[in-house]
């Protein structure tokens, strides 16, 4: 095999010689174009990519602090979301301003998720809302990423969310298709499904589901994902000036807290639809 193999390499060499005797050599300018594409390519596939797949009103955002802060992580916040409001319709808050400002052609996010390389950044990190990921998007863009999962019990995500968009239904939660896109990952990945980690878990015990979560996404923890500056940052969606106004100031992950208040009655049948999605996951959730 190997004589094969040198000889077919001496052959294309002689066949791309004597092409280029009988052609015009490549101007510096298209030399340069085309090797720069050639390495763009080589980074892209160096970069480790990951998906972190929540629900809204989940930890989702101080899980992004907490990535951006290593240091060598570009973060990107519901790449997704233009692109659901304008082919769902939904009327959600600042719905015309994240369209008008954010892509919305399926072939160029994909492209950007999977091929564009992160300025000087090791780890592309992004914050997936799973009720984002319509059913009609292909789902073979997954294969190139890492996935981890991020599930919060439906009480606690209830008794927040309505706090800033009334009368939810099931989809607008994303509980079942974060157990839809699961399945679909795991089943691809095989012997090595995708980790799931619980909310309160990471709340409890910070800095050990931290290093767990790096460890099971062969990334290197660092005690930086601990802590962030106060405020808003650039790489925050419009849509912070809606939704973010605890984590804006926030320092690090808050200690947790039950709510132990019942579910209103009239979220009732809701909080019970999402129930067995949740408890689904939880029971394959991460535990030290």
């Amino acid at each position: 095999m190997k004589a094969n193999s040198v000889h077919g390499a001496h052959r294309l060499s002689l066949e791309i010689h004597a092409s280029d005797y009988h052609t015009p050599k490549l101007s510096r300018e298209t030399f340069c174009r085309r090797a720069g594409s050639i390495f763009g390519n080589l980074v892209a596939m160096a970069v480790i990519r990951i998906a972190m797949w929540s629900g809204p009103r989940n930890i989702s955002t101080a899980m992004m602090r907490a990535w951006e802060n290593r240091g060598d992580t570009q973060v990107w916040d519901e790449p997704l979301y233009a692109y659901y409001l304008k082919q769902t319709g939904l009327d959600h808050p600042l719905r015309e301003e994240i369209i008008a400002h954010y892509e919305t052609d399926w072939a160029r996010l994909e492209r950007q998720l999977v091929e564009d390389t992160p300025d000087g950044a090791g780890i592309f990190y992004q914050k997936h809302m799973t009720h984002h990921l319509l059913p009609e998007i292909p789902r073979d863009w997954l294969g190139r990423l890492k996935h981890c999962f991020l599930v919060r019990h439906p009480r606690e995500v209830l008794a927040s969310y309505t706090q800033k968009r009334e009368n939810p239904t099931l989809p607008d939660l994303g509980y079942e298709q974060q157990v839809e896109i699961y399945n679909f990952v795991a089943e691809k990945q095989g012997a090595a499904p995708p980790p799931v980690f619980d909310a309160r878990d990471i709340l409890e015990q910070p800095e050990p589901m931290l290093r767990e979560m790096c460890r099971r996404l062969d990334v290197p923890f660092t005690p930086r994902m601990l802590s962030w500056p106060a405020g808003r940052r650039d790489s925050d969606g419009i849509w912070a000036k809606h939704w973010y106004h605890a984590v804006e100031q926030s320092t690090g992950f808050a200690p947790y807290h039950p709510k132990p208040d019942p579910v209103p009655a009239a979220y009732a049948d809701l909080y019970e639809a999402c129930l067995p999605h949740y408890e689904a996951l939880y029971k394959i959730r991460v535990q030290l």
